[in-house]
C-alpha cells in the first residue's frame, strides 16, 4: 500500500491519521523512501532532511494521537523551494556565489506551514535565482520530469513540481516571478496556484523582483491547494507589500463552481502562438467547458506584445542583481543569466520607468477584459516540456516566444492565475489550462479550477509510471 498512500489528498491523508490506520511518521517515511528510489535520477532536492522530517512527524503523531491535531496541515509533508529560507539550512538559489550558512530564521510562509504542523522534506532545486522557466544550475545539475526523464519539468519551481509528480510530498511551496509555479505545474502535470500579488507574505525579496513575484501551493488537486492557501496567506509582519490578511474562513466550503460563468478565452494572448500538440488539447478542454453550462467567448490577443514593452525593463532588472556580485565570481554562475544581466548593467533609469508605465497600462487592458468576464482561459505554455538539455533564452527556446508569453502578464499586473492540467498530447505529455481572474480572485479561480478538474476526470498521476521512473 506505500505507492497509494504517497498520493493521498489533504483530506484522506488527515483521515487516516484520525483513525489510526496510518501515522505522521509512518507517511513521512515513505516520503522519504519514495526520494531515496527517485532522487538520483530525479535530482530534484537541493537538501534532503530526513532526521528533521521524521522529528516533525514524531510530534505530529502524538498530537493526532492526543486528538489535538493544529490544522488540517498537521503531518502533511510538504516541500521547499530553496530559494525561501528554512531555518537551519542554507538557501542556496540554485548558485554557486551564494552563501552555505545556515538561515536564522523561517519565511514568512515556512513559519506559518511550521505553526501548522507541516513535516518538511527538504528543500527543492532551482535554477540560478529563479531566472528561467526551466531547472537546471551548476550548483545542482539537471532536474528531471517524471513523465519523461528526458524533458524539463519547467522552472523555476522545477525541483517542486517534479517531486510532487513523482509523489513525494503532499504539497510543494513555489514562487513566480514569471510564471514559476505555472510553468512546471503544466510541464509536470500538476496543479498550481499564483495568488494575487502580496497574497502570501514573502521576505526577504528586495528590488525589481519584489513586486511581481507571488509564493504559492502547486499540488496534485485543487482541494489540498485550497487547503493550503489558507494557511500560507495567514499575516507577517516582515512583508511590507503584504495585502491585509483576508477572513479567517474566506476559503472555507470552497467547491466546484463552473456553470452560468462569463469565461474569456484567448488562445493568442498577446500575440502567442501555442504549438500543434498543445493546442488541441486545450481546444477540446475548453469544449467540454461550454458544454457544461459555462458561457465561453474566445476574444483576441487582449493584451500588448510582451517583448517591445518589457525587454529592457526584464536586462535592466538582472544588470541590477548582476551588480550585487562580485565581478570575480562570474564565471561561477550560469552564463545565460550573465548574458542577460550585462545588457542591464548600464541601463539607468529610463527602461525602469518605462516598464513600470507600460506594467500599469497592461493592468488596464486586463481592467477592461475583466468588466465583462469573470475569469480568462488560456494555454498556460505554447508547447508541452522541452528537452531536459534545452538552453533557454537562445533561438532554440525562446523567452519571450517559447518560455513566458502566457504567464508573465499576471505577474506584471499582479493578477491571481492558475495552471490546471488538461490533457496529454499525442507523446504523453502533460498540457496546462491556465485560469486568470480579477484581483483578489483566488476563491473564483479555486472553485472554477475544482468543476474543470472534475468535468475532465484528468488523472495527472499515473502511478505505473511513476513507480518505473
Amino acid at each position: 500500500m506505500a505507492q497509494p498512500t504517497l498520493f493521498l489528498s489533504i483530506a484522506e491523508t488527515a483521515a487516516r491519521y484520525r483513525d489510526g490506520s496510518i501515522t505522521p511518521r509512518a507517511v513521512a517515511d515513505l516520503h522519504l523512501a519514495r526520494i531515496a528510489e527517485v532522487e538520483p535520477r530525479l535530482n530534484a532536492f537541493q537538501i534532503v532532511d530526513a532526521a528533521g522530517a521524521r522529528a516533525l512527524a514524531d510530534a505530529a503523531t502524538a498530537r493526532w494521537r492526543a486528538g489535538q491535531p493544529l490544522s488540517p496541515l498537521d503531518g502533511i509533508p510538504i516541500t521547499i523551494k530553496d530559494n525561501t529560507d528554512l531555518a537551519g539550512h542554507p538557501t542556496r538559489n540554485g548558485s554557486l556565489v551564494t552563501s552555505d550558512a545556515p538561515a536564522e530564521a523561517d519565511a514568512p510562509v515556512v513559519a506559518r506551514l511550521r505553526e501548522a504542523g507541516a513535516v518538511f522534506l527538504g528543500k527543492t532545486t532551482t535554477p540560478e535565482f529563479g531566472w528561467k522557466g526551466i531547472t537546471d544550475s551548476r550548483l545542482r545539475g539537471r532536474t528531471r520530469n517524471p513523465w519523461n526523464p528526458e524533458r524539463s519539468p519547467g522552472g523555476s519551481s522545477g525541483g517542486a513540481a517534479a517531486a510532487l509528480a513523482a509523489g513525494i510530498g503532499t504539497i510543494a511551496f513555489g514562487n513566480d516571478g514569471g510564471g514559476s509555479i505555472r510553468i512546471p505545474a503544466a510541464f509536470s502535470g500538476v496543479f498550481g496556484l499564483k495568488p494575487t500579488f502580496g497574497r502570501v507574505p514573502h521576505t526577504p525579496l528586495e528590488g525589481f523582483f519584489a513586486t511581481v513575484t507571488s509564493g504559492g501551493p502547486l499540488t496534485r488537486n485543487v482541494a489540498d491547494a485550497a487547503a493550503a492557501l489558507a494557511i500560507m496567506a495567514r499575516p507577517d509582519d516582515r512583508d511590507w507589500y503584504a495585502l491585509p490578511p483576508p477572513a479567517a474562513d474566506w476559503l472555507d466550503g470552497i467547491g466546484p463552481s463552473l456553470a452560468s460563468l462569463r469565461l474569456a478565452y484567448a488562445p493568442h494572448l498577446g500575440g502567442a502562438k501555442p504549438d500543434g500538440a498543445v493546442l488541441p488539447v486545450i481546444a477540446a478542454a475548453i469544449a467540454a467547458i461550454a458544454r457544461a453550462g459555462a458561457l465561453v467567448e474566445e476574444v483576441g490577443p487582449v493584451i500588448m506584445r510582451l517583448q517591445p514593452a518589457f525587454e529592457a525593463f526584464w536586462h535592466a532588472s538582472f544588470g541590477a542583481r548582476l551588480n550585487t556580485i562580485p565581478r570575480d565570481q562570474w564565471h561561477l554562475i550560469d552564463p545565460g543569466y550573465v548574458a542577460v544581466g550585462e545588457k542591464g548593467l548600464d541601463a539607468g533609469l529610463p527602461p525602469v520607468l518605462a516598464g513600470e508605465k507600460d506594467r500599469a497600462r497592461l493592468h488596464r487592458e486586463l481592467a477592461v477584459l475583466f468588466r465583462d468576464f469573470d475569469l480568462l482561459l488560456t494555454p498556460t505554455t505554447p508547447h508541452a516540456a522541452p528537452s531536459a538539455e534545452a538552453e533557454y533564452n537562445t533561438q532554440g527556446y525562446d523567452r519571450w516566444h517559447d518560455g513566458v508569453p502566457y504567464t508573465l502578464p499576471f505577474n506584471l499586473t499582479g493578477h491571481p492565475a492558475a495552471s490546471i492540467p488538461c490533457g496529454l498530447t499525442t507523446e504523453g505529455m502533460p498540457v496546462g489550462l491556465q485560469i486568470v481572474g480579477p484581483r483578489y480572485a483566488e476563491r473564483a479561480i479555486l472553485e472554477a479550477a475544482m468543476a474543470i478538474e472534475a468535468l475532465l476526470a484528468f488523472n495527472p498521476i499515473r502511478e505505473a509510471r511513476m513507480a518505473a521512473f
